[in-house]
Order: structure tokens, then sequence, then C-alpha cells
């Protein structure tokens, strides 16, 4: 309130009229916030608030109060004054739009920080997540880390990890929080009254309500409401599979879980999903040729986090493919669907390749499906990126070209960001092309945030074209370079064809230019028209 009391006291010292604020959160009493002079009346009086505004009489004279609307119950008083006769409603009518905006700046300034808050706590947990999930390739070892972790974020005093044995067809228990030296139970995937019997068969997140749904199998980690989430898993072929079921109850806080929890813990359970599989895998490939599954369940476990082209249908239609240069790599696209007609498109490029380049490229897939629900500005998402990966960046010396675009086909916009990613472009069916250039440096280099940007966007005509250096950089066997010409040449050609049908053609370009050479770089391309 430091900026406000300062312009009350100019405006007692130009009116002769003292001035104070008075407020209250709602259903309380009504405290003074702040008076342009600490020796006036006002500071040790209390006008009639919760009366009709109008004039009132203060032991130093006439004084108006005046209810301020706002999400805050708070009231505006000005006077006493020391000039006879003073013309209050005119002063009023003067000092009530400043005080009125200083309060709404307040207010928002206390919801970003409270946002920024939370969403710090879900970002955090989903990189202790990654780091416990990194250390182990047994579930067992890490489940009971991450169930403390998910239970403290949320406030749940009691939880449970159950993963299913295809082999009995139970959902077995590998982790339990507030059950003391019981033994949890396993429970048969086809258990009519089991919540998480009911949750890992339908494939879907439910909250049930206390009472509902009892079960002895699941009374002792169940208190009060209870969150329950699948854990999925997406085989190479598509298709969603269970492979188990997270519980969380027994809220310290007694409020109830939200629609912000479910979405939470649903992405900790698709990182849980993936190392469930990830330990099967190992284990199997134990008895084989260890190094060449590793690299292989490696490479199939980064391609399982990039989303399918169908999660932003009907919106829009999307052709995507990545191909790293090693079994895994630094390359990768994120789609979101974002409502109202809106889709998210990103590419990115992690400098380097390989293992570590895939590390990062992790990370930073986990941080961008929060980062993008909460802003719909390119910019602000790619800087959030960029706060949330800084520690990385600098300890791996790397950095990401990222391009974040939003295409608005009902507003027919694109709004975008682009961080030293040098091919985006945007071509017509009538064969015009327009490149979107790359005017911030990549994530990493500086600590500027990255700017956005609108061009026009023409429905169901126009050609989002985004890909890597490791497109145009191919080279064949006598280290002649495809370049970025050639592409856009086949692209150009091909315009009115589907986006898979171009796709596959620029890969075809692709593959026959380097007949067989050995490739560099990662390569990923991206086309969507909506």
């Amino acid at each position: 309130m430091s900026d406000l009391l300062e312009v009350l006291r100019a405006f007692t010292t130009a009116t002769g009229c003292d001035a104070g604020l008075w407020a209250s959160e709602p259903n309380g009493p009504a405290t003074l916030e702040t008076v342009s002079r600490d020796d006036s009346v006002l500071a040790t009086w209390t006008p009639p608030l919760e009366g009709p505004p109008g004039r009132a009489t203060s032991p130093g004279g006439p004084v108006l109060v005046q209810p301020i609307a706002g999400a805050r119950r708070a009231w505006v008083v000005v006077g006493p004054c020391t000039r006879p006769d003073p013309p209050l409603e005119i002063f009023l009518k003067f000092l009530l739009p400043v005080v009125t905006h200083s309060l709404q700046a307040s207010l928002e300034v206390e919801h970003a920080a409270s946002e920024l808050a939370e969403r710090y706590e879900e970002i955090n947990l989903l990189y202790t997540i990654s780091e416990i999930l990194g250390r182990t390739v047994s579930m067992e070892a890490a489940a009971g880390l991450i169930l403390k972790e998910i239970s403290e974020t949320v406030g749940a005093r009691r939880a449970s990890i159950l993963v299913h044995d295809p082999e009995r067809d139970v959902l077995h228990p590998v982790a339990s929080l507030g059950v003391g030296e019981a033994t949890v139970p396993a429970i048969t995937v086809a258990d009519a009254c089991s919540v998480s019997a009911r949750v890992f068969r339908e494939r879907r997140a439910l909250i049930v309500e206390d009472g509902v749904s009892p079960c002895r199998e699941e009374e002792m980690y169940r208190r009060g409401t209870m969150l329950s989430v699948p854990i999925m898993w997406t085989p190479p072929g598509g298709g969603m599979q269970p492979l188990g079921v997270v519980n969380l109850s027994d809220r310290a806080s007694r409020q109830p879980f939200t629609a912000g929890d479910q979405k939470l813990i649903t992405a900790i359970a698709t990182q849980i999903g993936s190392a469930i599989q990830n330990a099967r895998l190992v284990r199997e490939s134990l008895t084989q040729q260890r190094l060449v599954h590793e690299m292989e369940l490696a490479h199939d476990l980064q391609m399982r986090l990039l989303p399918r082209a169908e999660i932003v249908a009907p919106d829009a239609i999307v052709a995507a493919r990545v191909v790293p240069a090693e079994s895994v790599g630094g390359d990768f696209y994120n789609l979101f669907r974002l409502g109202a007609g809106r889709t998210g498109v990103m590419i990115a490029d992690v400098s380097s390749h390989g293992y570590r380049a895939a590390l990062i490229m992790a990370l930073a897939m986990s941080a961008t499906a929060i980062h993008a629900q909460t802003s719909n500005d390119p910019g602000e998402v790619l800087n959030a990126l960029l706060a949330s990966l800084t520690e990385e960046l600098e300890s791996t010396e790397m950095f990401i070209s990222a391009f974040y675009g939003v295409i608005d086909r009902e507003k027919g916009t694109l709004r975008y960001a682009n961080t030293g990613h040098p091919h985006a472009y945007i071509i017509t069916t009538e064969g015009t092309m327009k490149r979107l250039a790359a005017l911030d440096p990549p994530l990493g280099m500086v600590d500027e945030p990255p700017a956005a940007r609108t061009v026009r966007w023409t429905r169901n005509n126009d050609l989002l074209v985004l890909f890597t250096d490791g497109v145009s950089d191919a080279r064949d066997r006598r280290d002649t370079r495809l370049g970025e010409p050639r592409i856009i040449e086949v692209i150009v050609e091909h315009r009115k064809e589907e986006p898979s049908a171009i796709l596959e053609r620029v890969l075809a370009t692709v593959e026959e230019h380097t007949a067989g050479a050995v490739r560099r770089d990662d390569l990923t391309m991206v086309l969507v028209r909506s």
C-alpha cells in the first residue's frame, strides 16, 4: 500500500482533507488499511461503514463514506477537512478511481504470486519424480519415494500405488502411505466394489466421496474423499494400456481434490507408467543382447513421450515425425488442444544429441505440458520453460532452439514466439511463402524473455511448416548438403495434398539424397493445417 499512501498524502496536501481506506475479508471485520495522516481523526475513529454511502459526522467534522466495488470489501473515506464547506463529493469523485485501480492492481499481484507458487510446486514435483525414476530401473525401489513426494505436494496422508500383475490379473501394491505395518492386499481387476479396479478397467480418473463404493481391500488407505488415477502407457502401435493405479486420500486440509490435482497426478502417473514399462523391458533384456536392447528401449520410451497427431483433431490436421540420429535424441515436438478452436504447436531442438539431449528433451516436454495450459501467449510459455530448465541448461552447457505457436482458426491468427529456430514457415495453397523469423536467441543463451508476434492465418488454406536442421542439413556420402530450398520446393509443389502425404514426400527426398549415409543429426518435421 506504499504507493497508495503517497497518493493519499498528496491528496491531503492539495485539498486540506484527510482520506483513508478500510477493507475486510468476506464476513470479516473492516480494518483501517491506510490513512493520509497518522495523527488525523480517521486514524483513531471508525466511520459507519456498513450503512448506506453518504455523509457522516466525525469528531473532526463531516466526512463522506463510499464503498468500493470489487472482489474485496473496501471503503474510502474523505474528510474531515481544514477548509470551510469543502466540496467532498468533488474530492471523492477525483480520488475514487485512483483508489479502485490501486486495490485491483494489488489483488492481481497477490493472485499472480499465488499462481506462480502453486505452479512451481507442480513443476518441482515433476522434476523430482523424473530424478527418482532416473536413478533406478526398479519400480519397487522408486515407488515409496514417489508416493511420499506426491502426498506431500497435495497434502494426502494416506495413499497407495497398485501395479497390474498380468499373470494373476490383480492390482498388486508396490507402495503405501499411512497404513502403518499393515499389509495392503492385492485387488482383483474384476472386483465390483473396488474403486481402484474400476479406475483400472475404465482407464479414467475418479474423485470418490466418502462412503461411496466402500471396499474392504481399500479401507486401510482410504479415508474421506479419494482421488484415484490410472497409470497409463502408450505402446508403439498406439492405443492406451493401463498398468496400475495411484490412490490418494485423507487430505490434511480437508479441502476436496480439484481438477488441477487430478491433472497433476495424471501427468505423474504417465511418468510412472513409462518407468514401469521400462523396468519390465529392462528385466527382459537381461537375458538377451543387453546393450542393443537398452538402446532400443530408450528410443521407444522417448518416442512415446511425443503426442499423437490425432490429439488436436478436429481443430487441426497434423503430420509429425521425429527420427533421432542415435537411438535417442534432443529433437521433439508437442501439440496442445487449447479449446475454442485454438491449437498449440511446438517444435524444439536441444543442442547436441544422445542421452544428455534426450534427458533435457524429456524435462522440457513435461514442463511445457503444464505451461501451455496456464498461458495463451507463446512468449510467456517459452519464458516459463526457460525458467524451469535454467539450472539443467547451465549445468549441461546446452541450449534449446524452439518455436511455439497458437493457431486460432476462429480469429484467423497465428501468434508465435521463435527462439533461434530458423525453419518455420506459412505456405498457402496459392504457393506463397512467409518465413516466421527467429528474432530471439535460443533458450539458455540469454535471460531476456522471448517476444510473441501475431500474423494472419487463413483457415483451411495455410500450412504451418516446421522442421529442424537435421532435415535441411542432411548430407550424402560426398558430404553434399540437401539444403533448405529443396525442402521448400517439395512442400510447395505438393502443398494441396494432406499434411501426412507431404511429410512422406519430404522424408523420401531426404532418404534419396542421403542414400544410406550416416545420419549426423536428429531429424524432425511438423506440418499443420487448421
